[in-house]
């Protein structure tokens, strides 16, 4: 059950061809550890990123006791402890089923759900998705033909907000009122009663596997899927019993969704008792993440930050004091960055240290390598170590010592059209 995981190449197809994976995806989880330079790596799912007061503590005694002490948060607001060492596998998985954070050994890697982390706190959004969560993630772990979902593949579960419809699920439910919600696969929309909404979006994933089995070529995502071998979504949900009607309007595109900005959540006269605080560059120290506490619930997000629920807002500048960014016009919000050296055999630069903010405004990302890990949805500003030193700023040469004015610069220029693809 537990295994040290082998570095998976990505096959690059040629144009127009559809891709082939030869392999099952090699995904790092709980259970299976990935091997880094520096260390083994572990990563979480913690589906809508929930954890009871008892499981953040557990995360921070694992970081300590087991790794670098520092507990990163994904774009899917799941979590990664590095600086594992390669036996400590059953140490930590019996940590985290007995703060019940492994519910399924064989579906652990497949709990990727992403929903709206203020849902049900702050009075916007048509319903509360993360109870949609919570169903669909029971029934994911009950499904034993679920397990054969790859750990890339994902379901976005959005209040109508429009906060996490353009993360790039492969299944995305959006709420809408009254009593219904919009399922997206593909560029499929269907409407399904709201009380349907996470069986819907299982028996889509269904779907999915069928079509990825017959098209044979080992698709990971929906998107892999070759041209002309259309997932039956309709008679996937007629099987499972789902009223279901088409959509002439689909969603929205996947384009650059509003990130959930740091500091109080809802307006002040809805008295709400949450705080949306973002960690530095992504990462919690275990210090950093105790200080989030007390809480009724911690909710990580894809923003790399966590909702505090049950938190008022006079804990913001205590939070602040651990370092942990709280404002919105804080240069250091929508900073975010890969790995980099020395954890990175393939990272060109140690891109956490070299890291600067430059002034509020789009998001940025620093990338070791080509591959870009972590970067943002949408629009962003693409900071690249290049070969021999320095960086490419959205493509242009600028050395370490210059960067501060060239993020500004990007960070801050109007643009013409949105540079979405790297």
């Amino acid at each position: 059950m537990l295994a040290a995981m082998p570095p998976t190449p990505t096959p690059t197809p040629a144009p127009g061809a559809p891709r082939v994976r030869e392999r099952g995806d090699a995904c790092p989880g709980a259970l299976r550890l990935h091997s880094a330079d520096d260390g083994h790596l572990a990563r979480l799912r913690l589906p809508a990123g929930r954890l009871t007061e008892r499981q953040v503590e557990v995360l921070a005694h694992a970081a300590e006791t087991l790794g670098d002490g520092r507990i990163s948060v994904t774009s899917r607001g799941n979590a990664e402890l590095r600086g594992l060492a390669g036996d400590c596998g059953a140490e930590l998985a019996a940590l985290l089923a007995e703060a019940g954070l492994l519910p399924s050994p064989t579906h652990e890697r497949v709990r990727n759900i992403v929903a709206s982390p203020a849902a049900g706190l702050d009075g916007l959004g048509a319903a509360d998705v993360q109870l949609w969560a919570r169903e669909l993630d029971e029934r994911l772990c009950a499904a034993p033909w679920a397990a054969a979902l790859s750990g890339r593949f994902l379901f976005v579960l959005d209040d109508g907000r429009g906060d996490v419809t353009g993360l790039g699920g492969d299944v995305t439910l959006v709420a809408v009122a009254p009593g219904a919600a919009l399922l997206r696969l593909g560029d499929r929309t269907v409407r399904v009663a709201a009380a349907d909404a996470p069986r819907a979006a299982l028996a889509a994933a269904r779907a999915f596997l069928t079509a990825a089995r017959e098209a044979g070529t080992g698709a990971w995502r929906v998107r892999e899927l070759p041209e002309g071998s259309g997932v039956d979504v309709r008679a996937a949900l007629t099987t499972a019993g789902i009223a279901a009607e088409p959509v002439r309007e689909p969603l929205p595109p996947h384009g650059a969704p509003p990130a959930l900005a740091p500091g109080p959540l809802g307006p002040a006269a809805l008295h709400v008792l949450a705080l949306h605080v973002l960690a530095p560059l992504g990462r919690f120290t275990a210090g950093r993440l105790r200080a989030l506490l007390p809480a009724d619930e911690v909710r990580f997000t894809p923003w790399r930050g966590a909702v505090v629920v049950g938190a008022d807002p006079g804990r913001l500048p205590a939070l602040e004091a651990h370092g942990l960014i709280t404002r919105p016009d804080s240069p250091w919000a929508g900073v975010s960055a890969c790995t980099g050296r020395p954890g990175c055999a393939k990272s060109l630069a140690d891109v956490r240290a070299d890291a600067v903010p430059g002034r509020p405004g789009l998001p940025v990302h620093y990338s070791g390598c080509e591959r870009r890990c972590g970067h943002p949805h949408g629009d962003w500003v693409d900071v690249l170590a290049a070969p021999g030193g320095g960086y490419l700023v959205d493509g242009a040469p600028v050395p370490r010592t210059d960067l501060t004015p060239a993020v500004t610069t990007a960070r801050t220029a109007p643009r013409t059209a949105p540079r979405t693809t790297r």
